[in-house]
């Protein structure tokens, strides 16, 4: 069992970033890490994830301006993001699962609470 709390976000202007940080709890051993976000009245989607030896997939329309790190020794996931854009504005969550990365939201078994991110033009 992982208990996931994210933090980090909060309003900004177009072209601006943000770090959302994910704290994990007792272990990230063995996990995929991963990024989702929903906008209301959409489905919510991956953004990105990493593998427990730190391989990144991120996914195409965040792709160059998005990156996750982890840091095993500190059980912290983060998501670096650049340049971001109105449509980037949507509820971020943390999860997490063991072992191979997927983008698939029911694969996923643990998660946070959700931070919110607001991009204005």
């Amino acid at each position: 069992q992982v208990q996931l709390v994210e933090s980090g976000g909060g309003s900004v202007q177009a072209g601006g970033s943000l770090r959302l940080s994910c704290a994990a709890s007792p272990s990230t051993y063995g996990y995929c890490m991963a990024w989702f976000r929903q906008t209301p009245g959409k489905e919510r989607e991956a953004v990105a994830s990493v593998n427990y030896d730190g391989v990144p997939d991120i996914a195409a329309a965040v792709r160059g301006r998005f990156t996750i790190l982890r840091d095993n020794p500190k059980k912290t996931l983060y998501l670096q993001m650049n340049t971001l854009v109105p449509d980037d504005t949507a509820m971020y969550w943390c999860a997490a699962r063991l072992w191979g990365c997927t983008s698939r939201t029911t694969d996923f078994d643990y998660w946070g609470q959700g931070t919110q991110v607001t991009v204005s033009s």
